[in-house]
């Protein structure tokens, strides 16, 4: 039986996609690491990660961006 690494490498890469001022979309299922070490997880087919900080849902993106003030 392959090791969880050998089976990541023989799948196909997961595909992230910058949005120039909104959320990074990520195609899922993906599991999150925060910076206190929890580990969140979403089964969704593509996932919103917020990358302004300041989603109240964090890390995942609730459109929170669109109410900054542009200049």
């Amino acid at each position: 039986m392959p090791s969880e690494s050998e089976e990541r490498t023989a799948e196909e890469p997961c595909r992230l996609t910058v949005t120039r001022e909104g959320p990074m979309l990520v195609e899922g299922p993906v599991e999150v690491v925060l910076d206190d070490g929890t580990t969140v997880r979403s089964d969704r087919f593509t996932v919103a990660l917020c990358t302004c900080r300041r989603s109240r849902t964090y890390p995942w993106c609730d459109t929170s961006h669109r109410r900054r003030s542009r200049r």
